[in-house]
């Protein structure tokens, strides 16, 4: 955006992926690192990620704020702006240090940038008496209606949460969605924190030996900004040399897995991957993903040989393995910190048809484990449709498969030096690994490990 559009360039940014985000199904967090964001400062690009990550996690409580100000709802209103509506009263009510008249002549500005120059008026007028209200800080009801209102959170999410976890857990899951995540790096066990990252504040992960939340620099307190399995723009290269970003959860679901031949069948970005080639180094380990554009950055994010694009429920393999890895599609609502977006864009019948893709992938995997051998069934999810339902099922229908308790693995790993001790017992819920936002300080992940019977 050029300076005499009268748009900042962290604004200019910010709604553009506000707009993919919505017009495109795209997550925010991969068009933060994008070449959207590349001509940006390191001050403009923390901005443009504060306002979209900001907009994405409070849209609920926003629209209400802008409803009241403009006495009809926005929900029919032009996505370009309902997005600069948003936009604005994310500044007004949460950024105390920006210019209230800032935040509303750039938003008036920029629907005039996208074609709906007949809208400035409007925008001005919404964000003007809201900019105009005195904030009085309203008590958060203590019940499930309050805490879906307060954390801006679906209220069918949140009474699906009190009823699977009790109403604490539920509370803490959305309270913890609501802030900016730890970036987590994996490295060598035996590398120290000033060996890792001098200069920046780390402190060790508390479920993985090895993993190291990145908290800040020590000399500007500048917070690292979160991304998945791949470098972010704000780490020093010395950290992305001699680690890789992974959370603790999807890290633990990696260590899951052993043997001389190893598949990972739902494998993009790669990080359970790496971490199968890492513990089973005489291993072969083979990656496959359904995207052939997620197959080439694999390959460059790990250096992997044995990667391949290939349908999961349609795997096309005639040798067996001794484990297959597979982290299935999911709603993703273990990951709400990160990706905000999907809260959105969730409907309560996208559980059952991912359960059921689900089920898919794993006859087709299970077909390929040999006697002896097991599975790794995991997903990013905190709905027990899209994880026990699903294990106790398959095990049910296939007398040839049993679950094998987690615990024994994690006991394995912890006398192995890769797991925290004191770490076990929280993870294990009856024969499955289940993490979960608010609980423990990471991505909310569910795994079980499936035996193929001798």
């Amino acid at each position: 955006m050029s300076p005499a559009s009268g748009i900042s360039p962290a604004r200019a940014a910010a709604f553009e992926v506000l707009l993919r985000v919505a017009t495109r199904d795209s997550y925010a967090v991969e068009l933060l690192h994008s070449n959207l964001l590349e001509r940006l400062s390191l001050t403009d690009r923390a901005l443009a990620t504060e306002l979209v990550m900001g907009v994405l996690r409070w849209q609920q409580m926003l629209d209400e704020h802008l409803q009241s100000a403009a006495g009809k709802s926005i929900s029919r209103f032009d996505d370009e702006v309902k997005l600069a509506l948003r936009l604005g009263a994310y500044q007004l009510l949460f950024l105390d240090r920006i210019p209230a008249r800032a935040a509303v002549n750039e938003s008036v500005e920029l629907v005039k940038q996208h074609g709906k120059r007949s809208a400035g008026p409007l925008v001005n007028a919404v964000l003007r008496k809201l900019a105009g209200t005195p904030r009085a800080e309203v008590p958060m009801r203590e019940d499930t209606e309050g805490i879906a209102r307060g954390y801006a959170h679906p209220l069918w999410l949140v009474q699906r949460w009190v009823e699977n976890y009790g109403w604490e857990i539920a509370r803490g899951i959305c309270a913890y969605d609501q802030q900016r995540p730890a970036t987590t790096i994996r490295a060598d066990p035996s590398r120290s924190a000033a060996d890792l990252a001098a200069g920046w504040h780390l402190e060790p992960g508390s479920l993985v030996q090895g993993a190291w939340r990145i908290i800040s620099d020590h000399a500007t307190q500048r917070p690292a900004t979160p991304r998945g399995f791949s470098r972010p723009s704000s780490l020093p290269g010395e950290v992305f040399r001699r680690s890789v970003i992974q959370d603790e959860a999807s890290q633990l679901v990696g260590m899951l897995a052993k043997g001389a031949t190893i598949l990972d069948c739902c494998a993009a970005p790669g990080g359970k991957s790496a971490i199968a080639s890492e513990q089973n180094p005489a291993a072969l380990v083979v990656s496959a993903d359904l995207h052939l554009h997620r197959v080439k950055l694999m390959r460059e994010l790990t250096g992997a040989r044995e990667v391949l694009a290939a349908d999961a429920r349609r795997l096309p393999f005639v040798k067996l393995f001794d484990c297959v890895i597979a982290d299935l599609p999911c709603t993703g609502t273990g990951t709400l910190a990160r990706n905000p977006e999907i809260k959105w864009r969730l409907t309560e019948e996208d559980i059952p048809r991912l359960a059921q893709l689900q089920t898919e992938i794993l006859e087709s995997a299970a077909a390929l484990v040999v006697r002896g051998g097991f599975l790794v069934y995991s997903t990013c999810s905190l709905e027990p449709e899209e994880g026990e339902s699903v294990a106790e099922d398959f095990v049910r229908q296939h007398p040839a498969f049993h679950l094998k308790p987690v615990c024994t693995r994690l006991d394995e790993l912890v006398k192995a030096g890769k797991v925290h001790a004191n770490a076990v017992d929280r993870l294990v819920k009856g024969p499955f690994l289940r993490t979960i936002p608010g609980v423990h300080q990471c991505d909310g992940f569910f795994a079980a490990i499936i035996e193929h019977c001798e």
